[in-house]
C-alpha cells in the first residue's frame, strides 16, 4: 500500500505541473522517475518510450502506466494513470461546468512553454549521454531527427523506429538483461489484454449497429478515437471532431473552446475527452469518456510490454532495441525543435528566459517543480 500511495503522489504532482505536451511530459518523467527517484534506468526508460511511440495512443500516459507497472504491478499502473490524469480531468470538468468565452492564452502560459523548452532540452542531453555510445548511434539519432522534421506525418515515427531497429539489429549487439517487468505480467496475460483490445475495437461498432444504448455509443466513439491515434495527442482532434461535431452532438464553438482549454491545463491532451463528456453527459459522462479514451492505451501497453521486454534476453534483439533507443533521442529532438521551440521562442526575450531556466535546471540543480513556479512568475511579470 505504501508503494501505491507513493506512486499516486508522485504521478499526481507530475499531473499538476507537466505542461507543454507529450514530449515535455517525457522530459518531466525522465527527471523525476529516472534521475530523482531512480525507479528505472535510462535504458529501461528509453525502452518504454520506444514502445509507447510505436503503439497508438497517448505516449506520455503509456510511459507513465509502464513505470507504474514496473514499480507497483498492475495496480501501480492504474494508480499512476489516475494520479497523472486526475488534475487535468478535474480542471476541464470545472471549465465545462462554468463555460465562458475567454482568452486563455495568458502570460503564464508562455512562461510554462519556456519551462518546457528547458526541461526537454535537459532530458535530451541526459538521454543522449547514456544511450548514444558511439558514432553510429549518433548517426541514427540525427537521421531519425531529420526524417521526422522533413516528413511530419502520424506514421513517420513508427516507420523511423522500425527502420532504426532493423539497422540496430545488424550494427549493434546489446547487453543481455532481464527487466523486472517480465516478472509482473506473463506473455499469456499480455496476449489476453491484446485480445481484449482488438475484440472491443471490432465488436463495439457491431453491437451499436443493432442495439442503440447511448452510453455504449459514446463509449465506442471515445474508445475508437483512443485506439487509432498515431503521432501524439493532437491527432485526436479530427477524430473527435468527426465523432461529436459533424454528427451534431455538440457545436464547433463549444468543441474548439474546450480544446483551447485543454492546451492550458497540465497533463495529457487525451483528457479533452473529459470536457466533451462533461458537456454532453455531466460528471458521469466526463468520467465515462476519460475511461473509454484511455482504455485502449492501457490494454495495448500492458499487453505488449511482456513481449517487448522479453527481447532483452537476446543480444541481437537488444541491438535492435539500442537502435530504436537512438531513434527515440532523434524523435524527441525533432519534437523539441517543432513544435516546442518553434511555438515558444519568437524573440530575444523568449530565448534568454529559456536559457536562464535551462542553466538553473542543469547547473544549479533546481527541481523541475521549482522551475515550473519560476516560469509562471516570469510569464505573469514579463508577458
Amino acid at each position: 500500500m505504501r508503494i501505491l500511495v507513493e506512486i499516486f503522489l508522485v504521478s499526481f504532482r507530475l499531473g499538476c505541473t507537466s505542461f507543454g505536451g507529450p514530449t515535455a511530459h517525457l522530459g518531466y518523467f525522465q527527471q523525476t522517475y529516472v534521475k530523482q527517484k531512480q525507479w528505472l534506468t535510462d535504458e529501461e526508460y528509453a525502452d518504454l518510450v520506444a514502445l509507447s511511440q510505436f503503439l497508438p495512443g497517448p505516449a506520455s500516459s503509456q510511459v507513465g502506466m509502464g513505470i507504474g507497472l514496473i514499480r507497483g504491478g498492475v495496480l501501480g499502473s492504474i494508480v499512476s494513470f489516475i494520479g497523472f490524469t486526475m488534475p487535468s480531468v478535474l480542471l476541464l470538468i470545472l471549465f465545462a461546468a462554468f463555460y465562458v468565452h475567454t482568452d486563455i492564452e495568458t502570460g503564464w502560459i508562455q512562461g510554462l512553454k519556456l519551462v518546457a523548452v528547458a526541461i526537454v532540452a535537459h532530458a535530451i542531453i541526459d538521454m543522449a549521454k547514456k544511450l548514444l555510445t558511439g558514432w553510429r548511434h549518433y548517426l541514427l539519432a540525427v537521421a531519425a531527427c531529420s526524417v521526422i522534421l522533413l516528413l511530419a506525418t502520424p506514421w513517420t515515427q513508427v516507420a523511423v523506429i522500425i527502420t532504426a531497429g532493423i539497422f540496430g539489429y545488424f550494427l549493434f549487439e546489446g547487453t543481455v538483461k532481464k527487466a523486472a517487468a517480465t516478472q509482473l505480467l506473463s506473455k499469456k496475460t499480455g496476449a489476453v489484454l491484446l485480445f481484449a483490445f482488438f475484440t472491443l475495437l471490432i465488436t463495439l461498432p457491431l453491437v451499436n449497429r443493432y442495439f442503440t444504448v447511448e452510453a455504449l455509443v459514446w463509449f465506442e466513439k471515445f474508445y475508437t478515437a483512443g485506439a487509432l491515434v498515431f503521432g501524439g495527442g493532437h491527432v485526436v482532434l479530427p477524430l473527435l471532431e468527426t465523432q461529436f461535431v459533424s454528427s451534431g452532438i455538440m457545436s464547433m464553438e463549444s468543441f474548439l473552446s474546450g480544446y483551447g482549454a485543454t492546451q492550458a491545463v497540465p497533463g495529457p491532451l487525451f483528457t479533452f475527452a473529459a470536457y466533451i463528456g462533461m458537456v454532453i453527459g455531466g460528471v458521469g459522462g466526463a468520467l465515462w469518456a476519460t475511461f473509454a479514451i484511455f482504455l485502449p492505451a492501457f490494454l495495448l501497453l500492458l499487453g505488449a510490454l511482456p513481449f517487448w521486454i522479453s527481447i532483452s534476453e537476446h543480444p541481437k534483439l537488444r541491438g535492435a532495441i539500442a537502435g530504436m533507443n537512438a531513434s527515440v533521442v532523434g524523435i524527441l529532438t525533432a519534437a523539441f525543435f517543432t513544435p516546442i521551440v518553434s511555438d515558444t521562442i519568437s524573440g530575444v526575450a523568449d530565448g534568454m528566459f529559456a536559457i536562464l531556466l535551462f542553466i538553473l535546471l542543469v547547473k544549479w540543480k533546481l527541481k523541475p517543480s521549482s522551475i515550473v513556479m519560476l516560469g509562471i512568475v516570469i510569464g505573469l511579470i514579463w508577458y
